[in-house]
């Protein structure tokens, strides 16, 4: 539902709360979700696709640089392990800041983009590639290892480095990046032991009529009350795994 209703809430809510209510191990969880994502935004990026909202251009500079980050981070976490009980205090802490981040940039991002438009004047096409080049090499480590990132962050600065692009398109077009950097994260993950077949199978049997509903409801509801609904509970959950 809140993906309906505000386009965030993906790895941003459903990991750490797979860690703190259900206590699944942080990596477990952000690797069920990655997959679980993937599928999710498949459908959406399908939508998104025939009414032509997605700027594929966008996408292959995003993919060019996360593609190959989000490979790179899978082998160094194969390499150093992940599943043992030092690495989910890693993981724990690197998602709480994750999530800080996260939470900050939704709450505060008309302030943001009202900066941005003010002080980021037009910049040359092969430099707005090269920025877009390294924003996916930054989601590509932060999505790999937190699942947090590819929603809120990404649509914010793709809105900075864009700001002539209508807001839908933009955010089809973070979608449809997402879905090849989250299903190779997500097989990353899989290869590694960190994904729970059934529990993905558990979220998408919920996540299809939450999305309906929410996507529904969206039209009703007003952005300025969602924005710091949202951006207050991501920050509650991020404290809480801060805590643990």
């Amino acid at each position: 539902m809140l993906i309906g209703l505000t386009g965030v809430g993906g790895g941003s809510l459903m990991t750490p709360l797979l860690v703190i209510l259900f206590g699944f191990h942080p990596v477990t969880a952000v690797g069920t979700d990655l997959l679980y994502a993937s599928v999710t935004k498949t459908v959406g990026t399908a939508v998104h696709g025939k009414q032509g909202t997605v700027d594929w251009r966008i996408v292959g500079a995003l993919a060019s640089g996360s593609v190959p980050a989000s490979i790179l981070t899978l082998f160094v976490m194969s390499r150093v392990g992940t599943l043992n009980q030092s690495a989910s205090g890693v993981l724990n802490l690197l998602l709480g800041i994750a999530l800080l981040v996260t939470s900050i940039s939704v709450f505060l991002r008309p302030q943001i983009l009202s900066w941005a438009g003010h002080h980021i004047h037009a910049m040359e096409q092969g430099r707005r590639r090269r920025w877009t080049v390294l924003l996916g090499v930054a989601l590509g480590v932060l999505v790999s290892v937190t699942s947090v990132g590819a929603g809120a962050l990404g649509t914010t600065a793709l809105l900075i480095l864009y700001p002539r692009l209508p807001v839908a398109r933009v955010a089809a077009s973070d979608i449809a990046h997402a879905v090849p950097l989250t299903l190779i994260a997500g097989i990353g993950h899989w290869l590694m032991g960190s994904v729970d077949l059934g529990l993905m199978l558990a979220l998408l049997v919920g996540s299809i009529p939450g999305i309906i509903v929410g996507s529904l409801l969206s039209a009703r509801a007003s952005d300025g009350l969602l924005r710091p609904v949202l951006a207050v509970t991501l920050f509650v959950v991020a404290v809480r795994l801060l805590l643990i």
